[in-house]
């Protein structure tokens, strides 16, 4: 970071963005392996909010693997930028008074408290996605866990690269065994209480 930098405020702040939009930012973080269920979520409570008013955006870790994060691999150091910077845009909506969903694999707990951090422990949601493997694999539509097990695909995470399961998430959702309008139901109704003014 260069040393001749200052921050330069402005004349609207996070008071008045919330006034303007009613609402409060919030940084939702859904996390948990490949086919868990983070993006189709993401998808569907951003279409709830939508009828309800509420101001939501998704970041989808596909979606910006196409452009911001498209200069990144998969190495650890790679998946930890890929992180970073997913939180400091995320934590820049939430200032905005947008309710950001991040739908990222996100393996490490250390970039996830990270992303918390810049957030504010006040404006971020942690929903952990999970289900069995075998469930996983049956919903592998890209043949990436296959690939992973015979060794053609590799720093696959929960295959030949580790997962570090939360320890203290805020909602856990078993996508194995929940519907996706009872779990979209989940993740909404702990938005509202958190954004409501």
């Amino acid at each position: 970071m260069g040393t001749n930098l200052t921050w330069h405020p402005g004349r609207v702040n996070l008071e008045d963005r919330v006034r303007l939009l009613k609402q409060r930012g919030l940084v939702v973080w859904l996390t948990g392996l490949s086919g868990s269920g983070k993006s189709t979520l993401a998808v569907e409570v951003e279409h709830a909010l939508y009828h309800m008013g509420r101001l939501a955006y998704r970041l989808d870790g596909d979606n910006i693997r196409q452009g911001l994060n498209s200069d990144l691999g998969f190495s650890a150091s790679d998946r930890d930028e890929n992180i970073r910077r997913v939180a400091e845009v995320a934590s820049l909506f939430q200032d905005a008074g947008i309710i950001v969903l991040v739908a990222f694999i996100s393996p490490y707990r250390r970039m996830r408290e990270f992303a918390r951090q810049r957030a504010g422990q006040n404006h971020f949601l942690e929903v952990y996605c999970r289900a069995d493997l075998e469930i996983l694999k049956t919903r592998d539509v890209k043949g990436l866990y296959a690939r992973a097990q015979t060794g053609q695909l590799v720093e696959f995470t929960g295959i030949s690269s580790p997962y570090e399961e939360p320890l203290a998430p805020e909602l856990v959702l078993d996508t194995g065994q929940l519907s996706i309008e009872e779990a979209t139901r989940q993740i909404t109704a702990q938005i509202l209480t958190r954004v409501q003014v």
